[in-house]
């Protein structure tokens, strides 16, 4: 239905779902998240998720604890509170750099 669009909406709507993969719920209310994808944004087994509901959409964002504020002199700083292991380990230029390659213009 989308190819009888004209123009940059019709490239936008093919593009956005180039990386989009499918899967089921069981009967138990599980969804398998596909290996590349749980690869492309770190989760491992038994990261926590939390999970939201926004309109007709489900969001899963891992669930680290909240920062800290400390005192630094005459500031207050934003200190992690979960350890290393828990915080995702993700290479900010390389998912700016896969953003600009995404879009042909």
């Amino acid at each position: 239905m989308f190819f009888a669009l004209k123009g940059p909406v019709a490239i936008c709507h093919i593009i956005w779902y180039i990386d989009g993969m499918q899967t089921t719920i069981d009967k138990a209310g599980r969804v398998v998240i596909p290996a590349s994808i749980r690869s492309k944004v770190g989760l491992k087994p038994g990261t926590r998720l939390e999970v939201i509901a926004e309109d007709y959409s489900v969001r899963l964002l891992p669930a680290v604890p909240g920062p800290r504020l400390i005192k630094k002199g005459k500031r207050w700083v934003a200190q992690p509170t979960a350890s290393p292991e828990e915080l995702s380990q993700l290479d900010i230029s390389k998912i700016i750099e896969a953003e600009r390659d995404r879009w042909p213009w």
